[in-house]
């Protein structure tokens, strides 16, 4: 069972910035820039704790050589996000991320919509699970936050779950929101009682990602879009170092 919530220890949730749209940006003009292996370098100095790239089969923004740069350059663990494939599988076997983080992914979507369908698929992921870990590398889900998908990520052993945050980041009004944050919270209780590291992500910016940060056990988030987004405009060290902050403010009072 849970901890109180006085009882449970707090611990520094660590950012892992996603370098994507540094790519989407090269790849608009089929340039050589910006490049998201320099962006990840500028990250780390900025004090991230991890690099994120989805390595997507339609490869519309990172590619096959960004990823086998990162794995020869990043200091900082790299976590490679992608579809649950034979073929993306033997990339991952090859590049030997720190992580690998299996996401659903659709051709015609403008980014990764929802959370992966662990249960019913048991028997699909599996065996990609099992070739992971025999590899030696962290496997993380990245699921909707609902019990069925939770105890299915743990019937499966992987080591993370990663609770997709897009229906709170695009609730309407405080209490549509404090009801996605809930499902958030009984998520991370339920996959901390099943022995899962949490992680976090989809859709946080700089004014909602707190609330996140506070939920109880979380150990992770993975932001992308809203850093990179603010990256344009003060540059890409200046944005990290202004999410670390806005993930780790105090909780307002009376939250």
């Amino acid at each position: 069972m849970s901890q109180p919530l006085e009882n449970r220890p707090q611990q520094r949730v660590r950012l892992g910035v996603n370098v994507d749209h540094v790519a989407t940006l090269r790849q608009a003009r089929g340039t050589r820039y910006p490049d998201p292996v320099l962006a990840a370098s500028l990250c780390e100095l900025a004090g991230a704790d991890q690099i994120t790239v989805h390595l997507r089969e339609d490869r519309r923004h990172i590619q096959d050589r960004d990823v086998q740069i990162l794995r020869q350059t990043v200091q900082v663990p790299l976590n490679l996000e992608m579809a649950a494939t034979p073929a993306m599988l033997a990339l991952a076997l090859q590049y030997r991320p720190d992580t690998v983080t299996l996401v659903p992914e659709k051709r015609q979507e403008r980014t990764t919509e929802g959370g992966l369908a662990v249960a019913g698929h048991e028997a699909e992921l599996r065996p990609i699970i099992q070739a992971l870990k025999d590899a030696g590398i962290t496997v993380s889900l990245f699921i909707d936050p609902s019990d069925e998908q939770v105890r299915a990520s743990a019937e499966l052993r992987a080591s993370t779950i990663e609770l997709h945050t897009g229906d709170y980041c695009a609730a309407l009004g405080h209490l549509a929101a404090e009801q996605e944050l809930s499902k958030l919270r009984a998520a991370a209780e339920l996959g901390h009682d099943l022995g899962l590291a949490v992680a976090a992500g989809h859709g946080l910016d700089y004014r909602n990602v707190g609330a996140v940060a506070r939920l109880p056990w979380m150990e992770e988030l993975n932001i992308g879009h809203a850093l990179v987004s603010r990256a344009v405009l003060v540059g890409m060290e200046r944005a990290v170092r202004e999410m670390i902050a806005a993930i780790h403010l105090p909780a307002p009072l009376g939250e």
